[in-house]
């Protein structure tokens, strides 16, 4: 199968420039993008790749996840499994599937969701290994910036035995960004005052967040209820903090000649920021900048996409227990969320059933902000232990074929 690359050159100085490119959505750009449907795409990083109990709990801590299955060694030994496992999302820690990677230089991308299958649990000694490729190009017209591109990129993540522990489906938009800045849709945005209840509301529930940890008391199928909802978690105010904490739960960081290396290759994707004296920063800073977030049409600095995947599969980690296994869980990113919101993230049961000899329960999940805004909408399917002896007493992470919808 044919590598997406880049071609290597040496480009004079000032080919980065001063401020985030201004590319636009042409009819040429799209149809080189779908030229890359097909294509693999060089795996991300390098960043993480060894699974360990220091890199699982780095994770947890990245994403505010404080189940002691995925953080603690010696809950793990004691537990069924044996071991330490990594949150099901800890895949992600590897690439962040959805990213904007290739095609349309210049243009502006935002992650916009994943749609995951969970085929084996990640233990500490397994070795990642991701492959990427490119599945899909659509074209559509928003509020937020006019005409923009969808893009589409399957994923399939193998541990060193060559066993498939998890496959995504991964999905992000493209916008010119002066036609986001532009068109404004978002400028009368501001960041939040809260009450002092508001705030004391929201403490708790955070600090009540352990208590809802189902762990290893068993949560079977026969007890749960269609309607049932589950804890609510909440993720805020958001600040500088947490998505710096994100990124070094994905063990990220480039400094220095790192930087430079990567942006001589894709100036398009690297800009000298002024407000660094000249530094090279790559044109993500919106998450951090506010200034750059603004350039882009959002109000203010934002989090990222996959973090915001990984607290809505935390919502249901905890309520299932550690004998429920997470088959599926797909979110998608609807509306921004800037520093200063709170994100609550809350679920509810909608169906019960068994598929393939396996007890099932698919849940409704979203994310809301403190506007009552929902920003993050998405379901997830758990395999829970049956008090039906006809049904496997033990579920291992495998099994049940869900299909994944692939956009062409």
């Amino acid at each position: 199968m044919t590598t997406a690359t880049a071609t290597a050159h040496a480009p004079a100085q000032n080919d980065v420039g001063n401020a985030p490119a201004e590319g636009l959505i042409t009819d040429k750009a799209i149809a080189d993008a779908k030229a890359m449907i097909g294509l693999h795409l060089r795996p991300e990083g390098p960043y993480l790749q060894d699974a360990t109990p220091d890199t699982l709990r780095n994770w947890c801590n990245g994403i505010g996840d404080l189940n002691p299955l995925y953080r603690e060694i010696g809950y793990g030994a004691s537990s069924r499994f044996g071991t330490m496992l990594a949150h099901p999302m800890f895949p992600m820690a590897f690439g962040w599937l959805g990213r904007t990677r290739w095609g349309l230089p210049g243009v502006h991308g935002f992650y916009a969701g994943n749609d995951w299958e969970l085929f084996r649990h990640v233990r500490p000694g397994d070795r990642i290994t991701p492959i990427e490729r490119v599945v899909g190009v659509e074209v559509k017209e928003s509020k937020f910036s006019g005409r923009l591109v969808l893009q589409y990129v399957e994923a399939c993540y193998y541990n060193q035995r060559g066993e498939l522990l998890a496959r995504a489906l991964g999905t992000c938009t493209r916008h010119e960004r002066k036609a986001a800045r532009d068109t404004g849709k978002y400028k009368e945005i501001e960041q939040y005052e809260y009450t002092s209840e508001q705030h004391d509301r929201i403490d708790q529930i955070v600090l009540d967040e352990p208590k809802h940890i189902r762990g290893a008391n068993v949560r079977y199928w026969e007890e749960v209820e269609v309607g049932e909802e589950l804890p609510t978690i909440a993720r805020g105010p958001l600040s500088l903090m947490d998505t710096m904490g994100f990124l070094v739960g994905c063990g990220r960081g480039h400094t220095h000649g790192v930087i430079l290396q990567s942006a001589v290759k894709h100036p398009g994707h690297f800009f000298r920021n002024p407000e660094a004296g000249g530094g090279v920063e790559y044109t993500g800073i919106g998450h951090h900048r506010e200034s750059v977030a603004k350039e882009v049409g959002v109000p203010g600095t934002y989090d990222y996409g996959p973090q915001r995947s990984s607290w809505m599969c935390t919502l249901v980690t905890n309520w299932m227990g550690d004998a429920g296994v997470i088959k599926r869980v797909r979110t998608e990113m609807r509306r921004f969320n800037i520093v200063g919101d709170t994100t609550f993230c809350k679920g509810k049961v909608i169906r019960k059933y068994v598929k393939d000899n396996t007890a099932l329960v698919d849940i409704e999940i979203a994310a809301e902000n403190q506007r009552g805004e929902v920003t993050t909408p998405g379901i997830a399917t758990v395999a829970l232990p049956s008090r039906d002896v006809r049904l496997p007493a033990f579920i291992d992470g495998s099994g049940v074929d869900l299909e994944l919808p692939v956009i062409r």
